[in-house]
């Protein structure tokens, strides 16, 4: 099909080239993907490669980097990419075993038939029933068991002794002995003799091998899940954006070709596509999904909008301003990345814990050998090679390993989710420990950005009037004040005049001509000049002052008409924050950059009983340092730059999500909303956290201590009992399992809430095929 590019009202901009299109769907199809119509003769690999650059970490072990997949040096296990993203396939691992598994499966179960039932069968000779099961073992031991053979030799490389080693060692063990046994039964003593033959475990290598394959299927599939939080939150992004374009067209293109200061169109009920700033239109947005907030808020001109949030009913045109990895949303990914990366210190004694565990293991399976060979009952050394291989498998220190990451990997998720994100895992395990919280004054328990207050009149004039010449004059100022005054006269529909012969006082307000008539606003300084006594009114200013509300007088014509409070709002959920935090133990701790009084007022409407006003960054740490000393854990919240030193020297530094990025980057904790009360449920979590991770830990080094005797066959003397290496197999397995199961349950416990608490192809020279 031809297509006119001069007829055709279909067109699209990619990298820079016009394209041309016959038909809108064509049209559209082409700007979800370009790049698989502009190569459509690249056909996609069966196995794609990791993408050029991506960088791969052990899900144990975040200090090993690398890039492009590997296996960690530490504990064998597969790497996984630092950052998931929602075109990731099937962990290729995960696919791998999955194969070996089943492919093999079938064998294993085949050996252990013929093991247990072989001698049933009359036509089945001994040997003949000996090399059948040499047969069918090796594919399992030799093919489908091999990544545990690279991961046991590269262990005992890099000298870091691991699950592996045990799995490596006791599978070729079993499996190793059972091959000289079957070529060279001769050189075996009569006492290795059973049913007419040196006994063989080819089963005991097989199954072993098809069960740790099993436990890593089920471990791989649960890890997958806490990749889960991330892509949740990757899929919030729409994937286009509606740019206006310079000659007033307008045109659908991939979000990432989206750039600061282009003006994109949102619509009724579309997402927003980036950061930035509202030029055009009125609409409530829906951010419930960054900040948990069940209330859409209203956007004007002027307001931010967050990437990913939902626009409602009306339509926006907003400015670009930060893209890619600079949203909010792209932050709070790499935000929940970093922590589920790290470790805690719970997790860091585990490691050397596990690093030892794996030595005295080995050196248990030695003595438990000779034990029973030198000692034990005959065949003496037929029970020594048994039971030496259910002590390597049972003991394998998966468990004891797994126990913190995966706690840490759910609940950052889970915490994400709740609008509360953690950098990393020791904040996640301080958090619970915490007996005093410092906060800031602005932007912490208050809005941070000042608002009208109350006005009042003095004689022959009202309120009204007061507040209307007052935003009449005010129009021409820049001030913060300024703004708040105006405001609230519009909000109140009072028609407002133009000021003339407008002047800036600096340090004592404003002056100018309104409808004829000389005004002054501001100090009392400024009223004698005008003319006016402030006296009448100032009962009342120190009232509002007292309040923690800046006061300004108002003078018409050289007479005092009134005055007006402008403060610095409390949050509403402040205050029910504070009630709660203090109901749980806490010691409250006030610090503000603000006047002493305007600290003490608002410190007394929070029932704050120790205020420290007009501190200084240093004097915050000073303070930090103090209560540090005196035995006290100290959290920090702050939303400001001056807060950033004090946030670092905290036990945990708290920052609210509507602060500044440099408060954000040095908090342990960022509250997404800069809501107080996500306190109590980030305490929560960190409670619930450190007892699942305690519970894994426990579990862990309960079952190596009953497992590991047991495989060593203490039992035998009182019982008779021996554990197979089969069936330590199956409980090693059982054991991680139960592990991730566990921890995987935080993700299913709420904390408590906040608010209770055809193929179309592109033509660029006219073609469209």
């Amino acid at each position: 099909m031809q297509v006119d590019p001069a007829t055709t009202p279909h067109h699209a901009e990619h990298v820079g080239s016009e394209y041309h299109f016959c038909s809108a769907r064509c049209r559209e199809k082409f700007i979800a993907d370009p790049e698989k119509y502009l190569s459509p003769s690249k056909e996609p690999a069966a196995a794609a490669p990791a993408t050029a650059g991506t960088i791969y970490t052990c899900p144990m072990h975040p200090e090993i980097r690398q890039e492009g997949p590997g296996t960690c040096p530490i504990c064998g296990m597969a790497l996984e990419p630092e950052m998931p993203s929602l075109e990731d396939e099937e962990n290729p691992e995960l696919r791998d075993f999955g194969r070996r598994f089943w492919w093999t499966l079938p064998l294993s179960a085949t050996v252990l038939l013929l093991a247990m039932f072989g001698h049933y069968v009359p036509a089945l000779t001994t040997p003949a029933r000996t090399w059948l099961e040499f047969a069918l073992s090796a594919p399992v031991v030799l093919w489908a068991g091999w990544p545990f053979f690279e991961r046991c030799v590269q262990s005992i490389r890099n000298r870091s002794p691991n699950m592996f080693t045990l799995i490596g060692i006791g599978v070729a063990a079993a499996f190793g002995y059972s091959v000289v046994a079957t070529i060279a039964p001769d050189l075996f003593p009569a006492s290795f003799r059973e049913h007419g033959r040196v006994g063989v475990y080819f089963e005991a290598a097989a199954v072993i091998v098809s069960l740790t394959l099993l436990g890593q299927l089920l471990e791989l599939r649960a890890r997958s899940k806490t990749s889960a939080a991330i892509k949740a939150l990757l899929g919030l992004a729409p994937k286009t954006a509606r740019r206006l374009n310079a000659n007033g067209t307008e045109d659908d293109i991939p979000l990432e070709h989206v750039h600061v200061g282009d003006r994109l169109r949102v619509r009724p009920g579309e997402k927003v596509p980036v950061d930035g700033v509202v030029e055009e239109g009125r609409s409530s947005i829906d951010e419930s999904m960054l900040t948990g907030e069940p209330i859409p808020v209203e956007k004007t001109a002027g307001d931010k909008a967050i990437g990913a949030t939902i626009n409602g009913t009306g339509s926006l045109v907003i400015r670009a301003e930060k893209v890619g990895s600079d949203t909010v949303l792209a932050q709070i990914v790499q935000l929940v990345a970093q922590a589920q990366r790290s470790r805690a210190p719970m997790q860091r004694m585990a490691d050397k814990v596990s690093f030892w565990f794996v030595l005295a293991v080995l050196a248990a399976a030695v003595a438990t050998f000779l034990g029973w060979g030198l000692f034990g009952p005959e065949p003496s050394w037929t029970y020594a090679v048994l039971n030496a291989v259910s002590v390597l498998i049972i003991a394998c220190p998966c468990a004891l390993g797994l126990a913190t990451p995966m706690s840490i990997m759910v609940a950052t998720g889970r915490a994400a989710h709740a609008g509360v994100l953690f950098r990393d895992a020791e904040a996640i395990e301080r958090l619970r420990t915490i007996d005093t919280l410092v906060v800031d004054k602005t932007g912490t328990l208050t809005e941070g950005r000042p608002a009208f207050r109350e006005a009042v009149a003095s004689a022959g004039f009202d309120e009204t009037e007061v507040l209307r010449l007052a935003a009449s004059l005010e129009q021409g100022s820049e001030h913060p004040l300024a703004a708040a005054i105006v405001a609230e006269a519009r909000r109140r529909g009072l028609p407002l005049s133009s000021a003339e012969a407008f002047d800036s006082v600096t340090g004592m307000g404003v002056r100018g001509d309104v409808e004829g008539r000389a005004l002054a606003l501001g100090n009392a300084a400024l009223m004698a000049e005008a003319g006016a006594n402030p006296a009448p009114l100032q009962d009342d200013a120190d009232r509002l002052r007292g309040q923690g509300a800046s006061v300004m007088f108002l003078a018409v014509d050289g007479h005092l008409a009134g005055t007006i409070a402008v403060a610095d709002p409390v949050k509403a959920s402040t205050l029910p924050a504070l009630n709660a935090l203090r109901a749980e133990g806490l010691r409250i701790v006030m610090a503000s950059g603000d006047a002493e009084a305007t600290a003490q007022a608002v410190g007394r409407t929070l029932g704050i009983d120790e205020v420290h006003g007009g501190v200084r960054p240093q004097d915050k740490v000073a303070l930090i340092q103090r209560l540090k000393a005196e035995g006290r854990r100290v959290a920090m919240a702050g939303d400001g730059i001056n807060d950033a030193p004090a946030l670092a020297a905290a036990d945990v530094g708290i920052a609210m999500g509507s602060g500044t990025d440099v408060a954000m980057s040095s908090a342990q904790v960022t509250l997404v909303k800069g809501d107080l009360r996500r306190i109590l449920q980030a305490r929560e979590i960190s409670e619930q956290t450190v007892a699942n991770m305690k519970q894994n830990l426990g579990f862990a080094f309960l079952y190596n201590a009953i497992g590991v005797p047991v495989a060593a066959g203490v039992l035998y003397p009182a019982f008779g009992l021996l554990l197979s290496p089969m069936i330590a197999a199956l409980a090693m397995s059982l054991s991680s399992v139960s592990v991730v199961t566990n921890a995987l349950r935080l993700g299913r416990v709420h904390a408590s809430s906040p608010q209770s608490s055809a193929r179309p192809e592109p033509a660029r020279s006219g073609s469209c095929h």
